[in-house]
Order: C-alpha cells, then structure tokens, then sequence
C-alpha cells in the first residue's frame, strides 16, 4: 500500500504561451469523462495568460468536478489549464497505471470527498496525494495497464463508429428528401428542396394527430384506471427507450382516446432547438400503454403515407427546418402546439419510393445500434476490469499480455 505522493509528483511550472515552444494547448472542454487521450486540442498561440506545462507521458488531472472523471495521458509537450493538474510518475511506476488508478472509482470517490466550493467544486494535490492505494510491482503494472488500454482503443473505434454513422444518416436523409430516388428535379420550399414531382399536403390530409394525458388530474377511485404511459424522457430523437416506464391514473373511458397504437410516430411538442419534434414509431411494445400531453401521437393514412417515411422525414433537415421555424422559442427551449403540427407540409412520394427510402435509412439505424450496443458492452466490461485489476481481485502478473502498444 502507498500513497499516491508515493508514487508521483506534482509538476508545477508555468509557462507563459508567448515565451515557450509549446503548440498545443489542453482544457477540460478537450477531455472526455473517462477517456485515456484527449479528444481534441487547442493552440497554445490562442491562449493569452500563463499555463500549466507538460511533457510526454505526464499524467493530466481535471481538479474541477473530479466527479467527472476527466484524467489523461499525454502524448506530447504542450500548455494546460490550471484547472489541470499535472502529475508526472516517479521510478518504479508505469505512467498508465498511474493514469488507471486515477480512473478508479475508489480515487474518484476520494476526490469527490475532497473538493471546496459549491459552484465550481475543485479538488487539490494536498488531498488526493493522501489518497491510499495498492501498487503492484512495475510489470505487472504494464500489464494491467495493457489490458485497460486496449479496452479503451476498442472503446474509442466504436464511438468513432457510431459518430460516423450517425453523419451517414443526416447525409443520407438530407439527400434522400432533397433529390428522392427516381432522378427528380428539384424545387424550393420554406424548408428547404424537395423534388418537383412529390406531392405536399397539410398533415392534417393525411395524418390524424392525438394529444395524451395531462398528469395531476384528480380521478375518483371509482372511475380510476392506473395505466403506463410514455413521457418526454421516453421518447428520443430516432428511438424510444422504454428501460423506465412509469404509471399514471386515467377514467377508464378515456383509455381509448389516449391508447397508442402499433405504427403511431410519436413526436415531442418540446425541447432544445436541436431536438424539437424529435421522436420515432411505437411498435407496441407495452400493452394498453398510453401518452402524456407532452407527447404527440401521429397516426398516419396508410393509404397514403408508411409510418417509417414520415417518421424520418420529422428528423430530417426539412422536419426540423418547419419545427424550427414555427416554434414558440424562449431562451433554450421551443415547443409546438398541435394546431401546428397538424399544419406541417408533408411532402408525399409514391408509397414504392417512402419504403425505399424508409428501408435505406432503417438500415444505417440498425447499423448505429450494433455499434452502440457494442460501445456499451465495451463501457461495462471496461468498468468491471477497471475496478478488479485495481483493486488486485484479478491479478495478470503471471499471463502473458503485449505491453508494447501501451510503452509505444
């Protein structure tokens, strides 16, 4: 057992931008919570007063709200914020594990304990050298440190991946209801192109739009009927999450004016600018489940429209242009009402042409979750590592493990 001053220092010398070779500049906004590497950088020539300075393999600390967990390597010289403290590894101390253990959720925990102030809590090298800790001999150090590492370059492709993925759809979904698919010329609208040949109705001609529940309502026991129903928080921009469902009471002759139905889009009347109408399809997941007011139910004439184009189409450039642009905004927030949801401009392609285009972008959809789920999968068993390597319930000093990745 040893304390962390046993097992690095605290590197303290300022440098004024102007009058140092460094290039590259480190803030918090350039570290991820939990992440190993910086996700990006700045230029020290943009930065006016005196920083903190590093050089490679220094171990990089965010003091303020360690609840963050913001802890890095780095990977080169340069300038940091003061709000970072830079903590290089003594002899007999691998600079990775260092940053592991800084990762852990016991060290997180004491930094936590350790912070002053209420709006800007920050944490200081007097209390965190305190901070106890196992270390193992140096090269089982490496190892553990590999093994993290690796996890966290995985880690690291998969959000790449999804990132990726993510610009295809907007891309995708920016081209498909601008151009179509049959070679269409194009004509201009209020919310930007359309193909000349697509036929545009009000909403209102070829959807029916329903309003849910308001909550708060007193219901006599007699007449109550305790239903699950779906919540602004349920519903994201092109997906639902349903991991938490919760009740609310209703007049049992009410359920069918506020029950959804298998195809229903249903759409947010709220939120940030960038999520405003933002929503997909309910497929009947959850038996007589219900909405809140807050939520839209958009039940489409399948004679004329398929759920799956017209939900995409609410995400699209062209959705969100109208959402936007009829929004009643406040300082952060806008939100629609139905009369104007119901007077949405919906561009109708032959039915042939929405399913092409609903199945183009349903399959760069499933593309996102299998990297998602398996960025998540990754995040677990990161987490689960991290804390029984550093804690020495799975120990790796006699397995053999590639350490030359992480000494590169």
């Amino acid at each position: 057992m040893s304390k962390l001053r046993d097992i690095c220092d605290l590197v303290s010398e300022q440098c004024d931008p102007a009058r140092c070779s460094a290039s590259i500049y480190v803030g918090l906004e350039h570290i991820s919570p939990g992440s190993f590497t910086p996700t990006s950088f700045g230029r020290a020539s943009d930065v006016v007063s005196s920083k903190n300075r590093f050089r490679q393999r220094d171990v990089l600390y965010g003091k303020l709200r360690p609840y963050l967990d913001k802890a890095v390597i780095a990977e080169g010289e340069g300038i940091c914020s003061t709000d970072i403290l830079v903590l290089r590894a003594k002899s007999g101390t691998s600079p990775y594990y260092l940053l592991s253990l800084l990762h852990s959720p016991d060290f997180i925990a004491h930094a936590v304990a350790t912070t002053q102030g209420v709006n800007h809590p920050r944490t200081s090298w007097a209390s965190l050298a305190e901070f106890e800790c196992a270390v193992p001999p140096e090269p089982e150090q490496d190892k553990v440190a590999a093994v993290l590492w690796k996890l966290q370059l995985a880690l690291k492709l998969e959000s790449e991946a999804t990132f990726t993925a993510r610009a295809l759809k907007q891309s995708a979904m920016r081209e498909l209801f601008a151009r179509g698919l049959r070679g269409h010329s194009q004509k201009e609208t209020d919310y930007g192109p359309l193909p000349k040949s697509w036929d545009i109705r009000p909403l209102s001609q070829c959807c029916e739009v329903q309003t849910g529940v308001t909550k708060g309502r007193v219901i006599p026991a007699s007449e109550a009927l305790e239903v699950p129903y779906l919540r602004v928080a349920n519903v994201q921009d092109g997906h639902l999450d349903l991991s938490e469902m919760k009740t609310i009471t209703i007049r049992r002759r009410e359920l069918e004016g506020y029950l959804l139905q298998d195809g229903d889009v249903v759409l947010t009347e709220g939120g940030d600018f960038d999520k405003l109408g933002r929503g997909f399809i309910w497929r009947g997941e959850i038996k007589n489940c219900v909405h809140q007011n807050h939520v839209f139910a958009v039940r489409v004439n399948r004679e004329r429209l398929i759920p799956e184009f017209f939900a995409y189409l609410a995400q699209s450039p062209y959705g969100k242009a109208y959402f936007l642009t009829v929004a009643h905004k406040t300082t952060n927030l806008a939100c629609i009402n139905a009369t104007k949801l119901k007077a949405f401009p919906v561009p109708i392609p032959e039915k042939d042409e929405q399913k092409e285009i609903a199945d183009i972008l349903g399959a760069i959809d499933r593309k996102i979750t299998i990297h998602e789920r398996k960025r998540d999968t990754l995040q677990e068993l990161f987490k689960t590592l991290l804390h029984e390597l550093m804690t020495g319930q799975i120990r790796v000093a006699d397995l053999y493990i590639d350490t030359k990745e992480v000494a590169a």
